[in-house]
């Protein structure tokens, strides 16, 4: 300020602003820092890293079109110059402006440019960095997989790291997706070793202090006298509320001290809240264990029985039989796949980690679709499908699972119908804010105490009755939770051997409706 005050030389100005906007920057006073980064003059020799600065004061002040201005702008500036580290830097913020734009393509394609930079200099802070950005894209767009494998490469370069503030991220990153996980043993791992870390952290800012400290020190020693005099009153002042302090401190002991032992008796009702659901969810794994086990060693055991007879058929020339058994094998793995499956996405929905983002769905193109899907097996039993759902409908809904609900009901409606049957899913108008949709087969049916059961509200597993289909009910348990989860409903009209109708209704996108 003294500089600028008594100097008309534009160079040295331009130093002033400059300093100026970095010191605020770095205080974050982003609003200040834009104003004087706007006082430097376009001559500026360090203008590239002005750009660089001004643009992430606008990214923290949550301006990403000026941000995204001025992190160009300083990219051009490095790459005319040839500046490596710094077009790196400048590489990053456009990627992360991005990220806040929801632009993940464009995101993406700088923070790799700004990964490779980095991995050519051997910077391994900054490599750190960039893994953890790559991995925070990712889980934006919930590609969990991706996000997770960058995380781990980003905790397993931190320990080559020299910065502790990179190596306590890094390792609070891991904490975090452990829990997300559902291993909270690893997770708690990580959570202490990202305290170790910020320990290290404070003991090192600690040291520094005590390095003022002493510098201050040195400087209090040459005003001796002036400081003992301040000393002599202080005591004065001490002696005189000495009780004062001590009544204080008292006083905080027992507040501190009522504290901790309601967030003793919190915590205790937090572990038996979760011991309840741990023993729930116990519960439920050993029936559903029980189940799929015992269907699964149905499955193996028939396709053991009817492999034993292929060899035989393949030994005799039996080629008729040869063909019919081949033909059984595939249908019993084909339903062990479907019951795995089913067990996967049921398992998901349990940890709560299947993740559902709806959108405008067109509800024809869904059903074409899963009919092609199918279409081997329907013609093996030579069933006529027939898709009559509206080409107007659109419905509000999670796409991935609608497809497992509509591909569930349309592989019992197979499953249940006879060689030569039909099926037929078609929409049906009622005048409400949601769509109806019908899958309607002329199969074996089901009694009302059968629907009732099936439709039950619970969390248990049916099992179907009828001992010549292999089933543990999964699948339709996984429907109803998919269905409940869409703010959808479902409804089943059937009659013995006379066929059902599975009414699914869904809510509408806004502008169909």
């Amino acid at each position: 300020m003294k500089q600028l005050s008594i100097s008309n030389n534009r160079k040295l100005a331009d130093y002033c602003h400059y300093f100026r906007g970095e010191s605020f920057f770095n205080k974050k006073l982003y609003k200040e820092a834009k104003k004087e980064f706007f006082l430097v003059s376009d001559s500026f020799e360090l203008l590239p890293f002005k750009n660089f600065t001004l643009g992430a004061s606008f990214l923290e002040l949550k301006e990403f079109d000026n941000a995204l201005y001025y992190f160009k702008l300083a990219e051009k500036q490095y790459v005319k110059s040839n500046n490596t580290v710094g077009l790196a830097n400048a590489y990053n913020g456009i990627g992360t402006t991005y990220i806040f734009l929801k632009q993940f393509e464009k995101a993406e394609n700088y923070l790799l440019k700004t990964l490779r930079i980095n991995q050519e200099t051997q910077n391994n802070d900054k490599i750190c960095i960039s893994y953890m950005n790559l991995a925070n894209l990712y889980y934006e767009q919930y590609k969990d997989n991706l996000a997770i494998f960058y995380f781990k490469k980003s905790y397993e370069l931190s320990k080559k790291a020299n910065n502790i503030t990179t190596k306590q991220t890094a390792s609070k990153n891991m904490a975090v997706v452990e829990e997300n996980r559902g291993n909270f043993k690893e997770a708690l791992t990580y959570r202490k070793e990202s305290e170790q870390w910020k320990d290290s952290l404070n003991n090192q800012n600690k040291i520094w202090a005590v390095a003022d400290f002493e510098k201050k020190y040195a400087v209090a020693q040459k005003q001796k006298q002036i400081t003992v005099l301040k000393i002599e009153s202080k005591l004065k002042d001490t002696q005189r509320n000495g009780l004062f302090y001590s009544v204080l401190a008292l006083l905080l002991l027992l507040i501190g001290g009522v504290y901790v032992y309601a967030q003793k008796v919190k915590s205790s009702k937090i572990i038996l809240t979760q011991k309840n659901k741990l023993d729930e969810l116990n519960a439920t794994k050993d029936q559903l264990f029980s189940i799929v086990s015992h269907d699964l060693r149905s499955s193996v055991n028939a396709l053991k029985t009817s492999n034993a007879k292929l060899t035989t058929s393949l030994e005799t020339k039996n080629y008729n039989e040869l063909d019919q058994l081949l033909h059984q094998n595939s249908a019993i793995a084909n339903g062990a796949y479907s019951l795995l499956d089913n067990l996967l996405h049921w398992a998901l929905l349990q940890t709560k980690q299947l993740y559902f983002h709806k959108d405008s769905v067109h509800l024809y193109s869904i059903v074409q679709q899963i009919e092609y899907n199918y279409k081997p097996l329907l013609l093996d039993k030579g069933i006529t499908f027939e898709n009559a759902v509206s080409k107007n409908s659109f419905i509000f809904v999670d796409l991935d699972s609608l497809k497992i609900v509509l591909r569930n009901l349309l592989d019992n409606a197979i499953k249940f119908s006879d060689e030569n049957g039909e099926i037929k899913i078609y929409t049906t108008e009622t005048n409400t804010n949601f769509c109806q949709l019908v899958i309607q087969d002329n199969g074996l049916g089901m009694s009302q105490d059968t629907i009732n059961e099936l439709l039950e509200d619970n969390e248990l597993l049916a099992k179907k009755s009828n001992s010549e289909i292999i089933g543990t009910g999964l699948g339709l348990q996984l429907c109803k939770q998919m269905i409940k989860k869409n703010r959808g409903t479902l409804a089943i009209e059937s009659e013995l051997n006379k066929g059902t109708k599975m009414i699914l209704s869904f809510p509408k996108t806004e502008q169909n409706g």
